[in-house]
């Protein structure tokens, strides 16, 4: 079943890009002038944020659109790159 092989080759890739993901975001604080390249991340207009007393709800939508626009360049990108 060689299709099993690539799919699991495909999925560990994308686990590594996670991780190295993660890794970044936690250590962006530490590198000088990349602490605030994410700063925007999660208050765009548009993102809704409630608080109250003792209630607060957060709702990320302008910050979600975002993401899945770069993503879905991304990944179309890359699509297109293997595809040559």
């Amino acid at each position: 079943m060689p299709e099993w092989t690539t799919l699991g080759k495909v999925l560990i890739g994308l686990g590594l890009g996670i991780v190295a993901l993660g890794v970044l975001l936690v250590v962006a604080e530490r590198i000088p002038g990349l602490g605030n390249a994410f700063s925007w991340l999660g208050k765009l207009p548009g993102d809704i944020s409630i608080k109250r007393d003792n209630f607060s709800f957060y709702f990320p939508i302008a910050t979600s659109i975002v993401l899945s626009i770069l993503l879905s360049l991304l990944f179309y990108f890359l699509g297109w790159l293997f595809r040559r």
